[in-house]
């Protein structure tokens, strides 16, 4: 650590995959530190992400000190492992951080397999990650004992939800040393401009990445029964992930070519114009972005009652429906679509509250007092 507060902090930021929600906490937490003056850097890996995540890193590259390096790290446990491994820990004796914070399972796990050092500090954010598999599969059984081994070589546990930080800790267990901080995630000032409802609006729209856990396909079924029972509404997709070509076929097999319709990857606001109503039905999540980013902007919106979802909607649980189940969904989305100018009034209040708890400035600040508190306790 700098021998006086005035110095600037030498920050490495470690993630696997550089997409999604995980990938824009990254960026943000980097741009903040950079702004406050730190040295900051982001290792990636070079295997996803595509051109969207290269423009990014090349965005906000001139503005890191300690620069941008991509290294492959594959998402399941992999022969190469050791050698990436090896990678990063050259890296780390390279750039000598301060810091170094790993965000994922994967790379929370690489760099708390680096030795306790009396200059820097091993912190790890979850987002979920290992944290996403039950206990009773093969894989959340394995990947929870590392986590178990690991515990003790972590300085500080930084989550981005109250929910995340008691999932942890009943499945994996209380660290015996290292520092426990929940700092939500945050959104800068100009996401609170409202958004223009598109003149194509659908009803519905879904905004986010095309994999099991974000529940796209369960809305297509919705959207089906609600068809189904004589209500002709209609949805736009807005994304792209490992789950398209199976969405696309779900959307056939229910004749719904005319209702559903896919836009592809877009800025989120862009997509929150394409429908009156933004659903977000996840069967597990943390502290999804997309939500508040849409309340934010005050997109009226229904999601799932899953995670640390309830963490933002605070006192507005009207909002909410029974994870991982097609009838409640559709019920929410009726309920919805009948009385507008409800869910319009409740998006006003929660961006009020979202306006409040939920701002970049306050992610970053306290993501920063959380590694004074750590150097302070070591």
């Amino acid at each position: 650590m700098p021998e006086t507060s005035e110095q600037p902090l030498r920050i490495l930021h470690v993630v696997r995959a550089p997409v999604g929600g995980i990938f824009r906490h990254i960026l943000d937490l980097a741009n903040g530190q950079a702004d406050r003056g730190h040295h900051v850097g982001i290792v990636a890996d070079s295997l996803t992400g595509g051109a969207r995540a290269e423009a990014a890193l090349a965005e906000i590259a001139p503005r890191l000190k300690l620069g941008v390096r991509r290294v492959a790290i594959h998402r399941e446990p992999h022969p190469g492992d050791i050698l990436i491994w090896a990678r990063i820990m050259y890296l780390i004796w390279r750039l000598k951080p301060d810091v170094v914070h790993g965000h994922g399972a994967k790379a929370g796990a690489f760099i708390r397999m680096k030795a306790r050092s009396k200059r820097s500090i091993r912190v790890y954010t979850p987002h979920g990650g290992s944290l996403h598999y039950p206990l009773n599969t093969w894989k959340g059984a394995v990947y929870s004992r590392l986590e178990r081994i690991l515990m003790n070589s972590t300085d500080l546990f930084l989550f981005e939800s109250a929910f995340a930080r008691n999932t942890y800790q009943r499945t994996i267990g209380t660290p015996a040393r290292g520092l426990v901080r929940c700092v939500f995630n945050g959104v800068t000032a100009d996401e609170f401009d409202p958004v223009v409802l598109a003149s194509d609006a659908t009803d519905l729209v879904y905004v986010g990445e095309f994999r099991h856990i974000k529940g796209a396909d369960l809305l297509i079924d919705a959207v089906a029964r609600l068809r189904a029972d004589g209500k002709p509404v209609t949805l736009t997709l807005a994304g792209d992930g490992e789950e398209i070509r199976s969405l696309d076929a779900q959307v056939q097999k229910h004749s719904l070519a005319e209702a559903v319709r896919f836009i592809g990857h877009v800025k989120a606001r862009y997509g929150f114009s394409k429908g009156r109503l933004l659903v977000v039905p996840s069967r597990g999540d943390s502290m999804p972005y997309v939500v508040i980013e849409a309340a934010a902007a005050g997109i009226p919106m229904i999601a799932a009652n899953v995670g640390g979802i309830p963490e933002i909607f605070g006192t507005h649980a009207d909002a909410l429906f029974a994870a991982n189940t097609v009838g409640a969904m559709a019920d929410a989305i009726e309920t919805a679509l009948d009385d507008p100018a409800a869910a319009l009034a409740r998006a006003k209040s929660l961006r009020e509250r979202i306006f409040m708890h939920f701002s970049q400035n306050a992610m970053v600040e306290g993501v920063l007092a959380g590694y004074r508190d750590a150097f302070a306790d070591r």
